[in-house]
């Protein structure tokens, strides 16, 4: 039964070099991306990880072959742990947005769900997706487990999993391969540790 879900961001893309908003655009790991996501396999090497999920954007399963490469795991591809949709902002620099769209940009940041940016993934369903994926592995047999996924969706199941809700989404940062965890006691989940 779960005990520790690991929780880890791809490493550095494409466009995470160019500064350019992703979502489902699928992108490749730059080779300092690479060399992230082998220090991420490193490190978790302590942690006893028995079994690894990945969203199936390029950018997370190349992180999570790394990963298993060091682990001797092979990663399990599921799309319900992708990137949130980011709609028409999807391709964008921040440099563009911050110069014509910061006041939306703000508001987002600080409430996704009240403030949705336009034609982006409802947050109802992208926490829909992520609650399906969640309940799933709660009942697998293993208690070590990492997931691979992006800034949205690893921060998207913190927030759900401690009850604090996706407005709060934004409020935690993902560096590139940053760590978190989720201890379970008693069917609660407290963070253990964020973006180590």
């Amino acid at each position: 039964m779960l005990k520790n879900l690991y929780l880890c961001r791809h490493g550095e893309s494409e466009y995470n070099a160019k500064k350019i908003i992703q979502g489902h655009i699928d992108t490749f790991l730059t080779p300092k991306g690479v060399f992230q996501a082998r220090l991420a396999g490193e490190k978790l090497k302590k942690y006893k990880i028995e079994k690894i999920y990945t969203s199936d954007l390029r950018r997370a399963y190349q992180t999570a072959t790394v990963i298993g490469d060091i682990l001797g795991i092979e990663p399990i591809v599921d799309e319900r742990i992708r990137e949130m949709h980011f709609g028409q902002w999807e391709g964008l620099g921040y440099d563009y947005i911050f110069k014509t769209k910061k006041e939306d940009w703000d508001n987002w940041l600080k409430n996704p769900v009240a403030c949705p940016l336009p034609n982006q993934e409802e947050c109802i369903d992208f926490e829909k997706r992520l609650k399906d994926f969640l309940n799933q592995i709660k009942k697998e047999k293993e208690e070590n487990v990492l997931i691979v996924g992006h800034g949205g969706s690893i921060q998207g199941i913190i927030c759900i999993e401690t009850q604090l809700g996706l407005e709060n989404l934004w409020s935690f940062r993902h560096d590139n391969t940053g760590i978190s965890c989720l201890e379970y006691k008693d069917n609660k989940a407290y963070i253990k540790f964020v973006n180590i």
